[in-house]
């Protein structure tokens, strides 16, 4: 039985009223030796009858379902166990029993450590093959693979190449840029890495937490993260007798794991009897959402990432990583499969595409058959060639590239401002996020309690009370809780009270804070005289006298309660006199500094802000008032009682805010809101919020969250305050410009050659080479690559896709296109070239334009908010260069193609070698393409001015389904019950109501 220790402290001075105005040496007093059989009897007799391993199934694994291979339609089970790093496999129960002296040998970790793995939260894994397969998935890699294909089967070797290069070029990206996004997570988790204490070979030493094992023997102490679960030996300053003690209560069947116990005991009377000696207390609040420090006594466990926030001890680890209680949690997150909203629009519009190449085909076969074009012959003029170049430019190979490199460049700026992107496809829901739930404590407030004007009881020095107050608090300044952390540093401004606690005070007794009298108790002595010092909730402290004063101390109570403040009532005993109500302390947590400006900004951004809080209502409340947030602040209990169907939406839309809330409400909040059309973000930091987190369209894991949380998030932060989380949706919503910008203009350019091809196809058997058409795609994605690095504006309302929108402008866009391309080649027809002033190809002529009027047109689809990056500019000019370069010297033109009509301005002798073509033409042409792209930029910006068609496919955020919800929600109220009729046997089904069950009192 560890001894009981008295804390001597000799804190900061003061005087008054009734204070000792004489030092006193500080001194310890010890217990008396001959009680200390009692209290190891004491705690034998009150320790816990837990329940024991052998009424708990054996982990005997997971049981799995796989298909015969060489029958599909066979199934077969088996049970799948972990052979190391795991959490299936179950541990031997030796391995739990280490001795706290010695620890374990280097032998034994590394015997643990082959079964049990590191102690940590290792992601998912995934198949190395399946992960570079699913780079090469895809309805637009299909169609390109598919394209790979044919250019093999008609032996065009150079367009093979390309499209290979191309498809390599786009995993290659993809590959690096989520490598890139997954070496930020864990150089995060790297620099916030937890380290443990533990014994080995008989020594003490300072460890990281990845290391231990099951059996591991750690010091919990107070301030400090518990590395993982364990089970609570002994005191830390009483290691050789608490040892002893522990063995024989493990003998006798007093604890949980003994082989003694019996199955046939009251577990719950147990529990009741077992409030003995406390060895330590844990703050386990993101793990259960007890918002109270939770005492630990021998033999209780303390679980992974909960904090010590007193006591220190011995305690031997049960279980590490997937297997504690945080990792189970946390690898239920990991399992839930989700589709995300980005890759469903990607696949949306690929598949449309998909669908206009087909079509595309099919009329080019259509019309070949009627003009007699053959399927496939040594000639380009064939069915087969034109098919290849269709599927070349009908879909935009480089669409997963450019949005992947987006996203990631984006990425890559948020960590600059402390927000960490887990899965690039967040950023894309964080810019379409309309309401955030925020979580107050941290986020909307400074997560630091301040004292306001107190209250004093009269004949009072206020200089004594706060004194008193600093006596009834704990004394570690390396583990204060944030009340007796406030109680502490308020006697900055009153130095007399320090002058007080510097006349030889020393404390004999401290009782933390009771959840039972909500108070905290210290026995202090100064000049030989003995003071009971107290402080804790206004009322439990007011129940400690019959002051004449009540009256006045419960309104002003009261008035802090309406005012939002944290009431701390103060009294003080001395000797065996009665008590003496000093007064109370008003405590505010003050809003950060730039909370009401960002929220202000936010809702210019079309934010609403929810907040979310387990704070009193009252106090909630006032920290809306104060933040212009809105007074609509309810309950949680509305959340339950707030009506049925529709009525529980409606309560959720209007509020903003909800007090006294647990993590379950924070799931029912999102799912309401998601059920009415929101894109939604959560933020949390316990490992109890990582379903709300993981359920939410945007997760985010707050400042200083729990791994579990971090785990479950799609964004980090390191950075407290919502400011952070205002400029991601900033910076979130520039990222999906740029990237829907990109992709109105690669659909365009789809239709362009699609229209212009097939047109040409058809009506003059006439087409741009195979070999000129990749080099067509290729440019325009190479181009655009610096999309990603571009500068942009963001839409003050939350965004979306409106495919309907980008559909209709995109046609509008390749029409024009297409019809510019013609309205070139036709000058062509005229008996002095057009277009061509002495010499040209047509080849060339048409690359040419097509190259320069595709890659000019980003600079319309982008919008004129914001001038061109020097990338983006820098990389179209030297693609459009090198375009120039490719008609000027006839390169992949093949001067001996056949084209209609015959092309008789290449007969002259200077221009018969290769298909070259003039540098005057090459200027007209680009004095003809800019004059295109102005009529085009006129025309977007018309069309963007259009009311109906700027709204056109955006999502009533709102829409209540009324009927529907009211439908469920009555059905949630009924069940089935059987009847049978005592008399005749028989029985009858009819439905009923539920009736809700009473929570015990």
């Amino acid at each position: 039985m560890p001894h009981v220790t008295t804390k001597t402290t000799q804190d900061s001075p003061g005087e008054g009223p009734q204070s000792p105005t004489t030092a006193a040496a500080t001194t310890t007093t010890t217990e008396d030796p001959s009680t200390t059989d009692e209290f190891t009897r004491l705690v034998k007799f009150v320790s816990a009858y837990r329940e024991s391993d052998s009424t708990r199934p054996a982990d005997e694994g997971e049981v799995r379902v796989s298909r015969v291979w060489y029958a599909p339609w066979r199934k077969k089970k088996y049970r799948w166990k972990h052979t190391g790093g795991g959490g299936a496999r179950k541990l031997p129960n030796d391995w739990l029993l280490t001795d706290i002296r010695q620890g374990l040998g280097e032998a034994d970790v590394e015997a643990r450590r082959s079964v049990a793995g590191f102690n940590e939260l290792a992601a998912k894994r995934e198949n190395p093959f399946a992960k570079v397969v699913s780079y090469f998935q895809g309805p637009i890699l299909y169609v390109m693979e598919l394209a790979a294909l044919l250019s093999a089967g008609l032996e065009d070797w150079i367009d093979f190449g390309v499209i290979i290069g191309i498809l390599c070029l786009n995993a290659s990206v993809g590959w690096y840029q989520e490598k890139q996004a997954a070496d930020v997570v864990a150089s995060l988790k790297a620099d916030i890495a937890m380290r443990a204490t533990l014994v080995r070979d008989g020594q003490e030493a300072d460890s990281l937490a990845r290391e231990l094992v099951p059996g591991d023997v750690i010091v919990v102490d107070e301030g400090q993260t518990v590395p993982a679960d364990a089970k609570v030996i002994c005191a830390y300053n009483d290691r050789e007798n608490g040892w002893k003690e522990y063995n024989e209560l493990l003998k006798d069947g007093e604890l949980e794991g003994s082989s003694s116990q019996s199955q046939n005991d009251d577990h719950e009377d147990a529990i009741e009897s077992r409030r003995g000696h406390s060895i330590v207390a844990c703050d386990h609040s993101a793990i259960t959402g007890e918002s109270l420090a939770v005492d630990r006594y021998v033999g209780d466990t303390v679980f992974y990432t909960a904090g010590c926030k007193r006591g220190k001890a011995y305690a031997v680890v049960q279980a590490t990583g997937p297997r504690t209680f945080v990792g189970r949690t946390a690898a239920m997150v990991q399992n839930a499969k989700d589709t995300g909203h980005f890759k469903m629009v990607m696949d949306s519009i690929g598949t449309s595409l998909l669908v206009l190449v087909m079509a595309w085909i099919l009329a080019v076969w259509i019309g070949g058959f009627y003009r007699n074009i053959p399927i496939a012959s040594p000639g380009e003029q064939t069915l087969l060639f034109y098919t290849l170049e269709l599927m070349i430019i009908g879909v935009p190979v480089g669409l997963p590239v450019v949005t992947t490199t987006t996203l990631a460049v984006g990425a890559a700026y948020l960590a600059k401002k402390k927000a960490i992107v887990q899965k690039l496809t967040a950023i894309e829901s964080l810019s379409g996020v309309d309401i955030l739930c925020s979580d107050k404590t941290g986020t909307l407030t400074a997560n630091r309690l301040s004292i306001r004007e107190p209250f004093v009881a009269e004949n009072v020095d206020v200089n004594w009370m706060f004194a008193v107050a600093a006596l009834a608090s704990s004394h570690n300044v390396n583990s204060l809780d944030p009340i007796d952390k406030v109680t502490v540093l308020s006697l900055k401004q009153y130095p007399r009270a320090k002058e007080i606690l510097q006349q030889g005070w020393k404390v004999e007794q401290f009782h933390p804070f009771d959840p039972v009298s909500k108070r905290i108790v210290a026995v202090a002595t100064c000049n030989g005289v003995r003071y009971t010092c107290t402080k804790g909730a206004p009322k439990a402290v007011l129940q400690l006298t019959n002051s004449s004063e009540a009256k006045m101390y419960k309104e002003k109570a009261t008035e802090f309660a309406s005012r939002g403040f944290r009431s701390l009532g103060v009294a003080v005993r001395r000797e065996d006199e009665d008590w003496t109500l000093l007064g109370m302390m008003p405590m505010f947590d003050p809003p950060r500094e730039d909370t009401a400006q960002t929220i202000a900004e936010a809702q210019k951004l079309g934010v609403q802000v929810k907040m979310l809080t387990g704070d009193a209502i009252a106090i909630a409340k006032e920290t809306c008032k104060l933040l212009a947030l809105g007074t609509k602040v309810f309950n949680s209990e509305r959340l339950i009682g707030g009506g049925l169907g529709a009525m529980a939406e409606d309560l959720v839309e209007r509020a903003d805010g909800f007090a006294e809330v647990f993590p379950e409400h924070k799931y029912q909040v999102v799912q309401m809101l998601q059920e009415r059309g929101h894109l939604t973000a959560m933020t949390g930091d316990g490992v109890n919020d990582a379903p709300s987190l993981k359920k939410a369209d945007c997760g985010i894991a707050v400042e200083g969250a729990s791994e579990a949380a971090q785990s479950a998030a799609d964004i980090v932060f390191l950075e407290p305050g919502l400011s952070t989380i205002i400029d991601s949706i900033k910076v979130a919503r520039q990222i999906f410009h740029r990237m829907k910008a990109y992709i109105q203009y690669r659909i365009a350019l789809c239709l362009h050659l699609e229209i212009y091809l097939t047109t040409t196809m058809i009506i003059l058997n006439e087409s741009i080479r195979s070999d000129l058409v990749v080099f067509l795609a290729l440019f325009a994605d190479l181009a655009t690559v610096a999309v990603a690095y571009d500068n942009a504006s963001y839409e003050l309302r939350p965004v979306e896709w409106q495919l309907p929108k980008i559909w209709i402008i995109s046609v509008i866009l390749g029409i024009l296109l297409a019809a510019a391309t013609w309205a070139i080649r036709g000058t062509m027809f005229l008996p002095n070239g057009g277009i061509i002033q002495n010499w040209g190809s047509i080849q060339g002529v048409i690359f040419l334009e097509v190259a320069l009027t595709e890659n000019w047109l980003i600079f319309v689809t982008r919008g004129g908010d914001t001038w061109p990056s020097v990338q983006l500019v820098g990389a179209i000019l030297a693609v459009d260069a090198l375009a120039s370069i490719f008609c000027l010297f006839g390169w992949l033109s093949n001067r001996d193609m056949v084209t209609n009509p015959y092309d008789q301005l290449l007969d002259t002798p200077t221009a018969t070698s290769n298909g070259w073509t003039d540098i005057v033409t090459v200027v007209r042409i680009w004095g003809f393409s800019l004059g295109v792209t102005i009529v085009i930029a006129l025309l977007y910006f018309a069309l963007n001015k259009i009311r109906w068609l700027d709204d056109l496919g955006r999502k009533k955020r709102s829409r209540g389904e009324i009927q529907v919800e009211n439908i469920l929600s009555h059905l949630a109220q009924v069940t089935i019950q059987h009847v049978q009729e005592s008399e005749t046997g028989s029985g009858r089904f009819f439905l009923a109501s539920k009736k809700e069950e009473e929570e015990p009192e």
